[in-house]
């Protein structure tokens, strides 16, 4: 990608990691903290020995990682848009999308009794949105706890930068914003796709913002409207910074 054209959404370092890394923490966190961040409180004699605990804690972690990441990603959104894009970013939807990649269905039937004794089936909690994201929730929780603040964090961006990429997308109109700016100065932009890339599956498009014969603005993104909004959001940090 040439050096200043923006790209929207997660770094490409994170999108390449995907949640890999999130997973090598799972996999090397102790056999017994690992385990208890797949089970359920039906299972276990004491609900404090099931991921519950955890899922808070990891709530938390999720919550201060993704937030700091967009906080420091988009300098020119409001709380007001940095509210609702955090909010699509972290939700259970997005958090049982993460738990399917990191292969956590699979852990979660691995750790079930033989005997369930009255507790519930796996396949049972599974259909549960609530449920898987709450594992997804724990294991982020038990990651913080054995390998720290700082490790847990940068992986748990990673593992969500789809999810952030989508919410950002959507939910961040800067090309609005752009216009609203260029129209006082009797100006207007306009959107040129100056590269398309990739497989059809994963293609990528980078726009240019011009106002006349002038690139204000340069971006990348799955989409065209997502370059566009990239595009846009380097204009204003020109305009505004």
């Amino acid at each position: 990608m040439p050096r200043g054209i923006r790209r929207l959404g997660s770094r490409r370092r994170h999108r390449a990691e995907g949640p890999a890394r999130l997973a090598e923490l799972i996999e090397a966190l102790p056999s017994d903290l690992k385990r208890r961040a797949v089970t359920h409180a039906s299972w276990t004699e004491h609900r404090a020995d099931s991921y519950g605990r955890l899922a808070f804690l990891g709530d938390g972690v999720l919550g201060v990682a993704v937030a700091e990441h967009l906080f420091r990603r988009f300098p020119r959104a409001d709380i007001g848009r940095l509210t609702k894009v955090h909010g699509q970013a972290v939700s259970g939807r997005a958090c049982v999308e993460v738990a399917e990649r990191l292969g956590l269905p699979a852990m979660l039937r691995e750790a079930a009794p033989g005997d369930l004794e009255g507790g519930i089936a796996p396949d049972v909690l599974l259909s549960s949105e609530r449920a898987l994201a709450s594992v997804c929730e724990a294991t982020i929780g038990a990651c913080y706890l054995h390998h720290g603040f700082e490790a847990t964090s940068e992986a748990t961006v990673a593992a969500f930068a789809e999810q952030i990429d989508l919410a950002s997308e959507t939910l961040l109109d800067f090309k609005s914003a752009l216009q609203e700016l260029l129209a006082r100065e009797g100006s207007r932009v306009t959107y040129h796709v100056t590269r398309e890339a990739g497989p059809p599956h994963d293609r990528r498009f980078e726009v240019a913002a011009r106002v006349d014969s002038e690139v204000i603005g340069a971006g990348e993104g799955r989409s065209k409207k997502a370059a566009e909004q990239a595009a846009a959001a380097e204009a204003l940090e020109r305009r505004q910074g």
